[in-house]
């Protein structure tokens, strides 16, 4: 492993050189041809014809997995979400729910994962990382409320971990969303129930030969709760473009602030016994704090048989976030509630050259490419508080945290009807912590070779099918991998830095029949440990190697010109593969998912939709004693245009005013009078109950 490292290392340094010629050759070139780019994921040399079905760009020949996909703006835009991270749940089988606040990242779920708040999906905004490692609240913690949806012009997603250009944090999936370099100029304020109001600007317009755009958001909302959210939240975003697709380029600034108090999952003994309201409380001051800029640039230029592309980012990010699950567990007389704070600077660079080109007749485009990101965390800390006040100090670190990836992807066309993905990854990782307790400061560095294949077969019939092999990874926290003492003073033993996942898949994508395009695909997923941080207590848990499996079928069917139905199923099994028979449930593995959804668009003067979600039961614990209840939930959005450029539309959320979970944990905790110990109890975070919001939009 030493020798590989040292190796991959040097060969990374070569293709550094490389491509920063191939940058500075680029940069002073004049001009470019229409050259690959912009392709379909499975195209090679030869151009090919994508038909656009509904609100999707997952026609035959445009993907390298039954379960990779692209949703288009249109989409986005005629669904109403109740939070800005439920955009993912555009992605087939994801599930996005929130136990906390609406300033915190959300909880994820997808193929037999509790992602916690992003662990092992990856998500990127315009090529920037949104998954945090080593970060305060989780490891890959991605937040997305800094994002302004009306901006997003397309999702790319996909599955498993089949694809060289996607590495940490991406085993299960990952999601790329793309902004929109221009847009027509729109004006819209939301009101809605509970104190809700919500504005956004955006425009774009000519300047100095290119594109500047901007965009301003506003968000105000108490929610239901007994302890009003006070949500204040703004983002804003100032973009300018130049260019075309043969080349060009853009420089983006975005800046997010938000603040919030938090009613945090509550034991459900509290409810039963009427301690507090099923929208109450036990710690009124739980919130926080949390904000991100950053700046970016992305540049791509093609000629006739090649595109380069390269990309740079630096932000800032800072999170002060008050919890309290316990209550009064560990401290009976002040309380449980813990800040969890960190300042994080993240500077990063992917770059890529693309080219076509033939061997021994055989029609090929291959692609090298060269990532790196450095992360500077000071002070990463977890303190405990009560009403948010200092009271001590848990541990306090500082950390660096680099790591660079060289990948290598050969797309071959051996047949008309049968292509390869080959593609091979190499990860470097280094870690530097310093921290308050003696034992814990360190040095520590890793890597790890991921290979990928990708085989493809058709169309015939207009059907693809496609075998799918990949491993990937996902890192630990920089904390576990130095440590030697865990905050109670007790001995520990450092983590592996990365932990590798092996992924298989099965799967066909259908047009057979007008005006359907259908996928099924069935995968595993084996993991070498499940090791993760807890930063609720301060240290690392190792949980052991784990095997996941399912199915997912995917429809999306288009009736007449302005009526969409979509259905998504997927079901999944999850256990750890060391674990007797009777313990080796994952807890809050999920295992069935499915979402319903009609589409209505452009009828007349009226447009609207109606979406159900199913979010099936999962094991709370390794016994399977106790599972959580299941919850399905509809939104409905009914839209009319009072002008060509003005309309009025209502969304309604939590139709039928299902009194359900948002998500269910079962540990210990205390209240008041108990005895020390606790009780182990089931802990919910309720839905929001039937919601109204009027938005009154103007296109200028």
């Amino acid at each position: 492993m030493h020798t590989t490292r040292h190796g991959a290392v040097r060969a990374a340094g070569r293709l550094a050189a490389l491509l920063a010629a191939q940058l500075a050759a680029q940069l002073g070139s004049s001009g470019a041809q229409a050259a690959p780019g912009d392709e379909a994921p499975g195209a090679a040399s030869a151009p090919q014809v994508v038909a656009v079905i509904g609100h999707y760009d997952n026609a035959i020949g445009t993907s390298d997995a039954a379960s990779q996909g692209r949703i288009t703006s249109s989409l986005i835009a005629s669904r109403p979400a109740l939070r800005t991270g439920e955009l993912l749940e555009f992605v087939p089988g994801m599930i996005v729910t929130q136990h906390s606040g609406d300033g915190k990242a959300n909880q994820y779920f997808l193929r037999g994962f509790n992602l916690d708040h992003g662990t092992d999906f990856a998500t990127f905004v315009d090529g920037m990382p949104v998954n945090m490692r080593s970060h305060a609240h989780g490891q890959g913690y991605s937040d997305l409320n800094f994002l302004i949806p009306e901006l997003v012009q397309r999702i790319d997603y996909q599955k498993g971990a089949y694809f060289a250009d996607t590495g940490d944090f991406a085993s299960a999936g990952a999601a790329r969303i793309r902004l929109a370099d221009t847009l027509p100029g729109m004006a819209s304020i939301t009101l809605g129930g509970n104190g809700y109001r919500r504005a956004v600007v955006a425009n774009s317009s000519g300047y100095a030969g290119g594109n500047l755009l901007y965009a301003l958001e506003a968000n105000h909302n108490d929610g239901p709760w007994d302890v009003p959210e006070g949500v204040r939240k703004y983002s804003a975003v100032l973009r300018y473009s130049a260019g075309g697709a043969d080349q060009g380029y853009s420089i983006t600034g975005m800046a997010y602030r938000n603040r919030w108090r938090a009613t945090d999952q509550v034991p459900q003994r509290a409810l039963d016994s009427g301690l507090i309201s099923r929208f109450g409380t036990l710690d009124a001051s739980d919130g926080g704090i949390s904000s991100r800029y950053s700046l970016s640039y992305a540049l791509h230029r093609r000629n006739a048989d090649s595109r380069f592309e390269f990309s740079a980012y630096a932000l800032h990010s800072s999170l002060d976030l008050y919890s309290n699950f316990s209550y009064l567990l560990e401290n009976p007389e002040q309380g449980d509630q813990f800040q969890q704070s960190e300042r994080r600077n993240v500077m990063g660079a992917d770059a890529s050259n693309t080219w076509l080109h033939e061997a021994g007749g055989i029609a090929m485009r291959s692609k090298l490419g060269l990532q790196v990101r450095y992360d500077k965390v000071s002070p990463l800390g977890l303190y405990t508080t009560t009403a948010r006040a200092r009271t001590g100090t848990i541990r306090e670190d500082r950390l660096d945290e680099g790591s660079a990836a060289l990948y290598a992807e050969n797309v071959a066309n051996w047949l008309p009807t049968f292509r390869t993905v080959a593609g091979l990854r190499y990860d470097a990782y280094r870690f530097k912590v310093g921290s308050d307790m003696a034992g814990n400061s360190g040095k520590a560095s890793s890597g790890i070779v991921s290979p990928k294949l990708s085989l493809i077969f058709g169309p015939w019939a207009r059907t693809e099918y496609f075998l799918n092999f990949g491993k990937g990874f996902h890192s630990n926290d920089a904390r576990g991998v130095t440590q030697t003492r865990l905050a109670d003073g007790g001995a520990a033993q450092p983590v592996t830095p990365l932990a590798a996942t092996r992924g298989y898949e099965a799967g066909l994508r259908s047009e057979l029949l007008p005006g359907l395009q259908s996928s099924l695909a069935l995968w595993k997923m084996d993991s070498a440990s499940e090791l993760v941080y807890v930063g609720d207590a301060g240290e690392t848990e190792a949980s052991g190697a784990s095997r996941r499996n399912g199915i997912e079928w995917n429809n999306h069917y288009i009736a007449r010109p302005w009526l969409l139905f979509d259905l998504d199923l997927a079901t999944s099994r999850a256990r750890y593969r060391d674990a007797p028979a009777t313990e080796n449930r994952i807890s809050g593995a999920l295992e069935r998912a499915a979402s319903f959804g009609v589409t209505v668009t452009d009828l007349q003067r009226w447009s609207g939709g109606l979406q159900v979600r199913y979010f099936g039961p999962r094991p709370l614990t390794a016994d399977n004693s106790v599972r959580s209840a299941s919850t399905a939930l509809a939104y409905a959005r009914l839209a009319y245009k009072l002008a060509p450029s003005t309309a009025l539309t209502l969304d309604v959320f939590n139709l039928l005013d299902k009194k359900a979970s948002d998500i269910e944990y079962y540990y210990a905790s205390r209240l008041r009078g108990e005895a020390a110990g606790g009780v182990e109890d089931r802990h919910i975070h309720p839905v929001e109950p039937r919601t109204f919001r009027l938005t009154l939009t103007h296109r200028f």
